[in-house]
């Protein structure tokens, strides 16, 4: 008997050593380190927690919308925040690289391996409808935007192996990955609304007013002309400290125009309060106006301290134009920056480099450090010498907008690639010319479209121009039926499965994501995986950094430029003097008496 009990209290012992270890339940949760605010804290640290409440704020939009379902690839959804009818179980302080604090969670529980993680909701949650936030609501928001939503979802939710819900206020999640961000990225998952979404179909189009647990409700709904939120006066959540300061307004309008000459007109009428300016000569000399010179309206430059957003022209590397990498490195060679910034941008813009540029995570100037290697391969991926050693840096003209040795250079890349130039006309071995097509969906972008098209006649290249209306450019993004397009990536100094949708293999074939290059390269999926599970600081920045290194040796784009912050609006629209760490953020806006 007694060795019976001896062998049974062994295998006890055993079981529970293999138990996940689990420290206490926690206010908040950070990817590397511990949060930054302390658990009292009053609010976050970029909002006016005394700012006065009232009033509406009117933006102009360019583009259109004809679905409130925000969490599908069918139809086009308003290019509005999510968050202010849909709640996450945590949300984000955007002065912190990446934190979390309770929101529909009082609390999140996390094992030492961050393989099991435990979310309790709060009693008081609710949605706006009255009902309560239960754990079968966030099972249900799981498994349909898992099945039903956005590649993002899938991408994100497939490593869930096991929910278990203990009770109606308790989540638990497993996965086997040992991923370090998951437990982040369930905390901030969508919860919808189970009674809601009973009987209707989740993954169609829809003009109904969604049912949320945010602090604002859809109010007026105008597919392609205006769409707006009115404040829920039963908010659950309009005491919670993470709220304070935020959503001071009881209605956020949006209106809709067809382009950004149309939605500057509109502020300049009043009819929008606040504007972010991406037009250098607009900035420059179109804010001249009698609102300006009397003080009416106000223009400011918002310092950011985020990465620098990676714009540029891509190349589609689904065509089998733009397959070879000498091939896009020459048509990057070729485009001549300093001619551009100098006559259509008034010296305004700096060049980026990379998707970190301007922060610590560029690889702009750093050589491969043993953690590069250990990630890239003992032979550094692949990459040429100057990309390894950090010696690599991209072209600089003469600013003429003939620059003969930059493009000589350029055409005897492409000659090593088999092109050549032929009766005034690049042509490969069958004689069929190098001809490609870049799709805009603004007239704003036509200028610089219409510089490279003019660089690129001089070397034999045919380029045309293509601007379509909103609806037609996301569509061809959502399938990747172009040759070029400008795009932009905003990335945070806390990137993590976000860069499988922006530049995973995966991207190539799946539609729906933002891998609009067609990237599929096992050195930068290597680089992914690495950050994901990086434990220090140290090794996630090196993740990053091969990452940075891989994806701008592989030409995927011709770099732009990183404008500065420009915000105009109307003096009776006020803003804390602190900012989030990517600037200016409506979300902590007050109408001033």
């Amino acid at each position: 008997m007694e060795k019976i009990r001896t062998l049974a209290f062994a295998a006890a012992l055993a079981a529970f050593s293999s138990m996940p270890v689990h420290a206490e339940p926690k206010y908040g949760i950070v990817m590397l380190g511990e949060p930054g605010l302390p658990a009292d804290f009053k609010s976050l640290p970029y909002a006016n927690p005394d700012a006065p409440q009232g009033g509406t704020l009117k933006q102009a939009i360019t583009g259109t919308f004809d679905s409130t379902n925000i969490f599908i690839v069918k139809g086009n959804a308003p290019a509005t925040p999510g968050t202010f009818v849909f709640e996450t179980l945590m949300g984000r302080n955007w002065a912190e690289p990446f934190a979390l604090y309770g929101l529909l969670a009082e609390t999140i529980d996390v094992s030492d391996d961050r393989q099991t993680f435990t979310f309790k909701l709060r009693p008081e949650a609710k949605f706006s409808d009255g009902t309560p936030v239960t754990a079968a609501d966030v099972v249900f928001s799981m498994e349909t935007l898992r099945d039903k939503g956005k590649p993002k979802y899938k991408n994100n939710y497939t490593k869930i192996t096991k929910v278990e819900t203990p009770d109606e206020r308790t989540i638990i999640f497993h996965q086997d990955k040992s991923d370090r961000e998951l437990p982040m990225i369930m905390g901030l998952m969508p919860i919808l609304s189970k009674k809601y979404w009973d009987g209707k179909t989740f993954d169609e189009s829809t003009v109904e007013p969604i049912v949320g647990s945010g602090p604002y409700v859809f109010a007026d709904i105008k597919p392609g002309e205006m769409v707006s939120y009115k404040k829920n006066p039963n908010y659950w959540g309009k005491d919670l400290p993470f709220n304070k300061g935020l959503w001071n307004f009881d209605v956020f309008r949006f209106d809709y125009y067809k382009d950004a000459n149309a939605a500057f007109e509109a502020f300049k009428k009043g009819d929008a309060d606040v504007r972010t300016e991406s037009e250098p000569v607009r900035w420059a000399t179109g804010y001249k106006f009698d609102a300006v010179n009397q003080g009416q309206v106000l223009l400011e430059e918002i310092p950011t301290k985020t990465p620098a957003p990676a714009s540029g022209f891509a190349f589609n590397t689904r065509r089998k134009i733009f397959e070879d990498v000498r091939v896009r490195e020459a048509l990057g060679m070729a485009f001549d920056f300093e001619w551009a910034n100098a006559n259509l941008f008034g010296n305004a813009y700096k060049r980026t480099y990379g998707y970190y540029s301007g922060s610590e995570l560029s690889s702009l100037g750093k050589p491969v450090d043993a953690a590069e290697l250990a990630i890239l391969g003992s032979t550094g991926g692949g990459l040429r010498a100057d990309m390894t050693d950090g010696s690599f840096r991209l072209p600089v003209s003469d600013g003429s907008g003939r620059d003969r040795k930059l493009l000589k250079q350029a055409v005897d890349m492409l000659a090593k690639a088999g092109w050549t130039i032929k009766d005034q006309s690049l042509v490969n071995s069958a004689g069929e010319a190098f001809a490609f097509t870049i799709t805009l969906q603004s007239p704003d972008q036509e200028k610089i479209a219409l510089h490279y098209q003019r660089t690129l006649q001089q070397i034999g290249i045919k380029v045309d121009i293509r601007i379509i209306d909103a609806a037609q450019f996301t569509a061809l993004q959502k399938t990747y039926d172009y040759d070029m397009i400008p795009v932009t990536w905003f990335n945070s100094l806390s990137p993590g499965n976000e860069q499988n949708l922006y530049f995973g293999s995966a991207g190539k074939t799946t539609e729906g994501t933002r891998n609009y290059p067609g990237i599929a390269d096992p050195a930068v999926d290597h680089a992914i995986d690495a950050m994901l599970h990086a434990t220090t600081r140290e090794d996630f920045v090196s993740a990053v950094h091969a990452e940075d290194r891989a994806l701008v040796a592989g030409f995927y784009t011709i770099p732009f430029y990183s404008p500065p912050q420009w915000v105009a609006r109307w003096s009776y629209i006020g803003r804390p003097d602190q900012q989030p760490l990517a600037g200016f953020e409506t979300t902590t806006l007050w109408r001033n008496p």
